[in-house]
């Protein structure tokens, strides 16, 4: 019965939206006080918030978990809009325990982890501390990248549902680590920062997209770069469309145009947005089921995390694109008018701190189903402070 009643709420939000403004004051007091409650709960910096136990309690991870940098993000994120230096100062402590993984060379997350706290610490207070730390995170992550591959590596092997085991895979996600590099080639003149970065979104444009530019999440490649494989991980099947890979692959592409101007990057960030705004299976209220194509749709769970991040994605990607300015802009509104409304944002002082709910991690691995997570906050708060600067500019 509630997976019913939220259906149902969910349904009248796409009714209701045109009345209902954005008010990112508001957004941002609750977020202050969800977050102070947070802060609270967590006085060890070694146990970054992640989401909810199916239990209730406190999902924590460690600072080597892809997640850890979202939470400093967030506290940034909390300080750029409100200038208080309490935030400035939680932000610091949760950035510098990440520090340690500027060493992980084992991962292909240091942009998540490393350049949502330092890179958003950096661009606010210009913190001397923060820019060797990241440097050195850019290099171990080039360390990945294979030249006669094209790609960075994702994961160190990967192993499909009918036990096929690979030994070089690479998820869309790692879309979302290049706009690091591309910081790194700029502050160190290290001009193979960007030529790689560039080398792995052409290949993977090359390989990771079906003709309607839906993106596959896991591509296996091997023998001197060729591609062995495409699977998925977290979607419901290897030809499904998962909800947070269009995510990635939309804000990874927006980036791409952003940081080389490269107009095949704009194109392909335009059929990714268009794939999405226009597919039966997307709500009325534009936040996604977890899976495009999952199969008991509409009785499928959101994912909020995708919604975010596609609607932060969609509000620069109007910038850029004439022509569907206003749709991409009112759709990324729409979103925004979604997740703030009382069907994703949570209760004050409910959801162990965290401001959305109705996120998916990992549905087929049966790992935090319908939950809160921490980046589904971070780019919920990003996308909140990319509307504001957009309105206040309009007027």
């Amino acid at each position: 019965m509630k997976k019913i009643a939220l259906f149902v709420a969910l349904l009248g939000i796409g009714t209701a939206k045109a009345q209902r403004p954005i008010n990112v004051r508001e957004e941002f007091a609750f977020a202050a006080k969800q977050y102070e409650q947070m802060l609270k709960a967590h006085p060890d910096t070694t146990k970054f918030p992640q989401s909810t136990n199916p239990d209730g309690s406190p999902r924590n991870m460690s600072s080597s978990w892809w997640c850890s940098g979202f939470f400093g993000g967030s506290l940034w994120y909390l300080y750029e809009y409100t200038k208080d230096p309490v935030w400035k100062d939680a932000a610091h402590r949760w950035t510098m325990a990440v520090a340690k993984e500027q060493y992980n060379t084992r991962t292909h997350d240091l942009g998540f982890m490393l350049y949502c706290p330092f890179g958003n610490g950096y661009r606010l207070t210009k913190n001397p501390a923060y820019k060797p730390i990241m440097l050195t995170g850019a290099k171990s992550l080039a360390t990945r990248f294979r030249p006669d591959y094209g790609v960075i590596k994702s994961w160190e092997t990967f192993k499909d549902r009918a036990g096929q085991r690979y030994d070089y895979p690479v998820i869309v996600d790692n879309m979302m680590n290049l706009e690091f590099l591309f910081w790194a080639a700029r502050e160190s003149g290290d001009k193979q920062l960007y030529d790689l970065s560039v080398a792995h979104a052409d290949k993977t444009l090359e390989n990771h997209f079906r003709p309607d530019a839906s993106s596959y999440h896991v591509v296996l490649y091997g023998d001197g770069g060729k591609v062995l494989a495409r699977r998925t991980h977290q979607g419901y099947a290897d030809e499904s469309a998962w909800a947070r890979g269009q995510a990635w692959a939309l804000y990874g592409y927006t980036t791409m145009y952003r940081e080389t101007k490269d107009k095949k990057y704009l194109t392909q960030a335009q059929r990714i947005a268009d794939f999405y705004l226009k597919h039966p299976n997307l709500p009325a209220d534009k936040v996604p089921y977890w899976d495009f194509n999952a199969p008991n749709i509409p009785n499928e769970e959101r994912d909020a995390s995708a919604g975010a991040i596609v609607a932060s994605a969609l509000l620069e990607l109007s910038t850029y694109s004439p022509k569907s300015k206003k749709e991409y802009f009112s759709a990324a509104e729409q979103i925004l008018q979604s997740l703030a409304s009382p069907a994703y944002k949570a209760k004050l002082g409910e959801n162990n701190y965290f401001l959305l709910r109705h996120s998916v991690g990992h549905k087929p691995g049966k790992s935090e189903i319908d939950v809160p997570l921490v980046y589904a906050d971070y780019y919920f708060l990003e996308a909140l402070l990319r509307y504001d600067a957009m309105q206040k500019k309009r007027s």
